[in-house]
């Protein structure tokens, strides 16, 4: 089949299902939101961010792949530790795409860390699934017997709930026929040996109820009872079972399964025993099991509503506003970003023109006239001392030729200077007459003569 171009009014036609970037990321969103639901995801906190907002952005990854996400202020107040880079944790989050950008996000509702998230996950959906199955149904309980014959134990031999049990019975009602079946209740081989222990108190059938559990303890060391082999062995055993596991507010799977959940070994005890307050002991096992259909019922409910809000989130008002307030977190952090470019590059367009402004400042000017002159002067000096003494060295040889003429010097060498009374410097007797006063001028002194006879 041969594909030909569209025609003009073919393509007019269609245009209704051309998308904009915008249309076409919206219909993923509310695509990815409405159709995927709620997802469990373990990974590594990295990239984690908390802005002001109160809102969390991180990236979840593992060794190959990674995964934006989101956890909005009113999630992640009920996070009862610090969110760290490089910490492993568990998730409970819908898939949403973040439209202005077009990545796919996941909004987080709930954080553990990675271990004991990955327990309580395992709880909830084994709890869901036997749910689901009726494992957990009244119509289903056994009732327990009137008056037992015997009792059958199954928990550790060396545990102090093996201890209590009998210590309850022993004062209630010593004459009642105890059997023990013991067994691990803690570790990896500890859900086999009490399903084997349940098994084998079926196919003895010597008693008529049967006690299973142990003392409390973490989520971890209970987690044998929290196993679907238990669940299983429980439901399908033909002797009535009390859980007596752990303290009142530790609640497992055998606790739903059970015929009757008692909250604590002690309490069992007292369950399969007669006194005094028998009509007490009916009334309160009718109120247990009233308050185990209670739950059983809010169980229900709060699944029902957990299914009736995911059909709602992608929908709901909220989730726009954390979409929103998000973006707006962005830009914030975008308008800082500029902000910080646009006042690192005013600030070096002011040191550039600062150092411009100083380059052609009158005080640089100044100094370096100030130099100038500084070094004009120097030189200026220097030259007129060459000149002095020059001048010096040309006046003392100067000095030096007048006095090689100077009548001084003659003087000095014995001759003497003979003026008239004229002052004319005698050379010739012709010059002066007889009894004129003449002056003779000496090296040292003045001598004055009156000529007696002038002959040449």
């Amino acid at each position: 089949m041969s594909l030909s171009p569209r025609s003009p009014s073919r393509t007019s036609a269609n245009n209704s299902n051309i998308f904009t970037v915008s249309r076409l990321n919206a219909e993923v969103r509310l695509l990815l939101e409405n159709e995927m639901g709620i997802v469990w995801l373990v990974g590594e906190i990295s990239n984690f961010s908390a802005p002001v907002s109160g809102h969390w952005y991180l990236t979840l990854k593992d060794s190959r792949a990674q995964v934006k996400c989101a956890m909005f202020r009113g999630n992640n107040r009920s996070v009862n530790f610090k969110p760290e880079n490089g910490k492993q944790v568990l998730v409970k989050a819908r898939l949403s795409l973040y439209e202005p950008r077009g990545d796919y996000q996941l909004i987080i509702e709930s954080m553990q860390p990675e271990g004991d998230g990955r327990l309580q996950q395992e709880f909830e959906q084994l709890k869901m699934s036997l749910a689901g199955e009726g494992l957990f149904a009244q119509g289903n309980k056994k009732p327990l017997p009137s008056h037992p014959q015997c009792v059958g134990i199954i928990t550790s031999k060396t545990g102090a709930a093996l201890f209590d049990i009998l210590n309850v019975l022993k004062r209630r009602d010593p004459s009642l026929p105890v059997v023990i079946y013991p067994t691990t209740v803690q570790g990896d081989s500890a859900a086999i040996e009490i399903a084997q222990a349940i098994g084998r108190a079926n196919s003895r059938n010597e008693c008529d109820v049967l006690i299973v559990g142990r003392g409390g303890g973490s989520l971890e060391d209970l987690w044998c009872f929290n196993h679907e082999v238990v669940a299983r062995t429980i439901a399908a055993s033909q002797i009535p079972i009390i859980s007596a596991v752990g303290h009142e507010v530790d609640v497992t799977i055998a606790d739903y399964v059970a015929d009757v959940r008692a909250p604590t070994p002690s309490a069992a005890a007292e369950l399969v025993s007669q006194d005094s307050s028998h009509k007490h002991e009916q009334v309160t096992r009718r109120k247990q099991r009233l308050e185990q259909a209670m739950r059983h019922f809010m169980s229900t409910q709060s699944h029902r509503l957990a299914r009736l809000e995911q059909a709602m989130n992608g929908q709901h008002p909220k989730h726009r506003l954390q979409r929103q307030s998000q973006r707006l977190d962005e830009m914030e952090l975008r308008l800082i970003t500029a902000m910080k470019q646009r006042i690192d590059q005013q600030a070096l367009s002011l040191n550039n023109k600062q150092h411009r402004l100083m380059l052609s400042s009158p005080v640089i000017k100044l100094n370096n006239n100030k130099q100038q002159i500084s070094y004009s002067e120097s030189k200026l000096k220097a030259a007129m001392t060459r000149y002095l003494e020059r001048l010096q060295h040309q006046f003392a040889s100067t000095t030096a030729k007048l006095n090689t003429v100077s009548p001084l010097a003659t003087l000095n060498r014995g001759y003497s200077i003979t003026q008239n009374s004229h002052g004319d410097v005698v050379t010739n007797a012709e010059q002066v007459q007889k009894d004129e006063v003449i002056t003779t001028k000496l090296e040292q002194g003045i001598v004055t003569s009156k000529v007696i006879k002038s002959e040449l």
